[in-house]
C-alpha cells in the first residue's frame, strides 16, 4: 500500500512466513494443529444440512406453493486447523451453507456440531458463546461495516458484546488488532468511508478475531477487492492461520486462490457436494464431470497449451433451486450421462479413493468419465511436437 497514509509496516514474520512471535497480539508459541498434522480432529461436523426458502401465494391469505432449495441435504466435515475451499457456480448455496453453519440462516434439516454441541438446538445466551469461537468475513467490505461507527466502535464492539475486556483496556486491544491486521492504530476515531476497500476488508478481518474464534467463515473475502489487493489479503489470512491455529471454510469462485490456499476442496453444484477431495487429488485427477468443467474453465499460463486445448462448454443453464431435475441434478448439462440411470437414481457422495468422495453413477476407483483430459493431454502433446520440430519440418 505504497502511499497510501493509512498504512503501516507489514507485520514482523518469521522465517517460515508466519507472523513472528512478539508481534502485537501475537502468542509466543502459536497452535500446530493442522489437516495435515498430529491433530486433524474434527471441528466441525454438518449431517444432511437443509436449508429450503418458500416461495409463497396472495397478497393478504399467503400460502406457500414451493420452496428454493438452496441447501438440499449436504454431509461434510471440516477438520481442525484446515482450509477447506467451497466453490461452485454462483447461486449453488455456497454463502447460505457458510451462514447455515453459523446459524445466521434458519435451518430447515440438518444438524451442525461444533466441538460436539448442535449448534441448531441452541438459543439465546448458549448459542451467544458458541458464536464467540466463530466469526465470519463478509464479501462485501462496503456493506459490512457501519457506515455511523467509528473504527474504533466497529472492532471494539464484540469485546462489549461479549465482555472480553474492562472497559479501560479495550482501546488498546484493538489497536493490537488493527495493527496485527496491516491498519495504523492512529485511525481509531475515523469512520469506513476514509478506507480504501482492502483497508476496509482488513478492518472485517480484525473485528472477526476480536473474540478469538478458532473457526473463521469466508463468504468470498478477495471478491470485491481488485486484484493488486488480493494477494495481501490472501497472504494475510494464510499468517493469521499459522500463528493461532484457525480453521477456515474458504467460499471462494476464483478456483486459482482456492488451489492456494486451500487444504481440501468441496464443489457444490445446485445445493450438494459433487466432489470432496484433497486439493492435489481434486486438481489433479478430478473425477466429477462437473468439476472437470470447472477446472476446464481456468486459464492455463501457456499460450501454446491454451490455444490449442478445448474446454468444457456445458450445455443449458443451471436449473432452477426451486425445481431441481429428478435423479443427478447434474443429469441435463453432463456430456457423460446416461439415459435411465442418471436421470432416475440420485447418486450419493461416497468414498471412491481413500479421503476422495464423489456423487456420480459413472465413477469408479478404477474409472471414471474422462470429458477434458484427454483433450488437455493432446494439447499438452502436440505443444512438445511442435517445439523438437525444427522450421524445416524435421525433428531435431
Amino acid at each position: 500500500m505504497a502511499g497510501d497514509p493509512y498504512a503501516v509496516p507489514a507485520v514482523p514474520q518469521a522465517p517460515d512466513g508466519s507472523v513472528a512471535p512478539g508481534a502485537a497480539g501475537v502468542p509466543d508459541k502459536p497452535p500446530s494443529t493442522g489437516a495435515d498434522g498430529d491433530g486433524g480432529d474434527t471441528l466441525v461436523s454438518i449431517t444432511d444440512l437443509k436449508v429450503h426458502f418458500p416461495i409463497t401465494s396472495g397478497v393478504i391469505v399467503q400460502r406457500k406453493v414451493g420452496a428454493v432449495r438452496a441447501v438440499d441435504g449436504l454431509s461434510f466435515d471440516v477438520l481442525r486447523g484446515e482450509t477447506l475451499g467451497l466453490v461452485g457456480e454462483s447461486g449453488c448455496g455456497k454463502s447460505t451453507t457458510g451462514r447455515a453453519i453459523l446459524q445466521l440462516e434458519k435451518l430447515t434439516a440438518g444438524q451442525v456440531f461444533y466441538e460436539g454441541a448442535d449448534l441448531a438446538r441452541l438459543h439465546g445466551g448458549a448459542l451467544r458463546r458458541q458464536r464467540r469461537r466463530m466469526q465470519m468475513i463478509f464479501q462485501d467490505p462496503y456493506a459490512s461495516l457501519n457506515s455511523r461507527m467509528s473504527l474504533g466502535h466497529i472492532v471494539g464492539e464484540p469485546l462489549l458484546v461479549h465482555n472480553l475486556r474492562p472497559r479501560g483496556e479495550r482501546e488498546d486491544r484493538v489497536k493490537e488488532l488493527l495493527n496485527l491486521v496491516g491498519i495504523n492504530p492512529n485511525t481509531i476515531n475515523r469512520y469506513p468511508h476514509e478506507f480504501s476497500g482492502g483497508q476496509r476488508q482488513r478492518i472485517g478481518i480484525a473485528r472477526a478475531l476480536a473474540v478469538e474464534p478458532n473457526f473463521i467463515v469466508c463468504d468470498e473475502p478477495i471478491s470485491a477487492l481488485d486484484v493488486s489487493i488480493r494477494a495481501q489479503i490472501i497472504n494475510l489470512l494464510q499468517a493469521l492461520q499459522r500463528s493461532f491455529g484457525l480453521t477456515y471454510l474458504f467460499i471462494a469462485h476464483d478456483l486459482s486462490v482456492v488451489r492456494h490456499i486451500s487444504d481440501r476442496v468441496a464443489v457444490m453444484y445446485l445445493g450438494r457436494i459433487v466432489e470432496l477431495a484433497a486439493n492435489h487429488e481434486l486438481y489433479g485427477e478430478p473425477f466429477h464431470p462437473y468439476t472437470q468443467a470447472l477446472l476446464s474453465a481456468v486459464p492455463i499460463p501457456d499460450p501454446l497449451v491454451e490455444e490449442r486445448r478445448r474446454p468444457v462448454v456445458l450445455a443449458g443453464d443451471v436449473p432452477s433451486p426451486a425445481s431441481p431435475p429428478s435423479g443427478c441434478h447434474f443429469h441435463t448439462r453432463c456430456p457423460a450421462a446416461q439415459k435411465g440411470l442418471c436421470d432416475v437414481d440420485d447418486p450419493v457422495l461416497r468414498e471412491i479413493r481413500p479421503g476422495h468422495f464423489a456423487a456420480c453413477h459413472l465413477v469408479s476407483a478404477a474409472d471414471y468419465p474422462k470429458i477434458r483430459s484427454a483433450e488437455d493431454r493432446a494439447a499438452a502433446a502436440g505443444t512438445a511436437a511442435a517445439g523438437q520440430t525444427t522450421p524445416g519440418g524435421d525433428a531435431s
